[in-house]
């Protein structure tokens, strides 16, 4: 009875935060461009705890969006980390993005320590998400979990494990629209948010905050809208081809590539689907503590 009780306040709260959303519904369509080339598929509908460590934050900017929506540009931008990276060894597209829309509430990448963020795509289920749960379990890493309706429909049994384990559930969409959220009016877009939030916190009981775009696809606008409806949208500073279960990386090349771009302030992209992922993630785990990064948990 209490754990209904506070499941229907939040879900009160809740409703509140998104009547605040954009009610405004003008479709601006204008020029699409596609920046780089390494973006995730749009196929994702088919021995030390190390979350622990101090590091110093970079300043959140607040989940709030207060200014004329419609005024912002809605030209399509389709993400891709690229190759070019910085004297640091950290990727350029990626500080760049960060510097152009953090007022936004938007990750490309983190700070600027020895941190990585582990996130992992949810689009369906292909039987690896429990190993996968295992090893995060073993090695006292929390990772996000970006959902879709379909797969908190379907998968309740693994959505409870996650939230009982500690790990984050982030929001992917209610339909994983193929062209992203700017394909959608401002409307459709918001009940993306609120349909998907609303059924997580009755279902689960779980307040989502953080929002990766459907094909890593945004606009300046559907970043504003995202902000609005109380969302921070996460994307990435490293992704790599593991989303076709028929066209999987060797595990040499994951390890080579996973390892190989470690780089301060990471948020990774990896795929549930991936069997390759599934098999080397004990592995890169343990390579990158090995270096001496840590896994920090995505808190708000």
């Amino acid at each position: 009875m209490r754990k209904k009780i506070i499941t229907a306040a939040l879900l009160s709260v809740s409703i509140l935060a998104f009547a605040s959303c954009s009610q405004e519904a003008n479709d601006k369509k204008e020029n699409t461009t596609t920046f780089n080339n390494e973006t995730s598929s749009g196929n994702d509908q088919k021995e030390t705890p190390t979350s622990e460590s101090p590091t110093s934050e970079e300043p959140t900017t607040p989940i709030s969006y207060e200014g004329d929506i419609n005024s912002l540009s809605s030209e399509i931008i389709s993400w891709g980390v690229g190759t070019q990276l910085n004297a640091d060894g950290r990727p350029s597209s990626p500080v760049q993005f960060q510097e152009k829309y953090k007022k936004y509430a938007v990750d490309f990448i983190k700070e600027d320590e020895k941190v990585i963020y582990l996130t992992f795509d949810e689009g369906y289920e292909n039987g690896y998400t429990g190993q996968i749960l295992d090893t995060l379990k073993e090695k006292g890493v929390k990772a996000v979990f970006f959902i879709t309706m379909p797969y908190a429909k379907t998968e309740s049994d693994l959505i409870k494990r996650m939230v009982e384990e500690g790990h984050i559930l982030g929001a992917h969409s209610v339909t994983h629209p193929a062209n992203g959220m700017p394909s959608l009016t401002l409307e459709q877009q918001e009940n993306e948010y609120k349909q998907l939030h609303e059924y997580v916190l009755e279902t689960y009981g779980y307040e989502m905050y953080l929002f990766r775009p459907p094909a890593g696809i945004f606009s300046e606008q559907s970043l504003a809208v995202a902000q609005k409806c109380g969302y921070r949208s996460v994307l990435w500073s490293f992704a790599y081809a593991d989303w076709d279960p028929e066209k999987q990386p060797s595990e040499e090349t994951g390890l080579e590539k996973t390892i190989g771009k470690l780089h301060n302030g990471a948020v990774y992209l990896l795929h549930a689907v991936s069997k390759t992922n599934t098999n080397i993630l004990g592995r890169f785990i343990d390579g990158a503590l090995e270096q001496g990064y840590v896994f920090k948990e995505y808190t708000k």
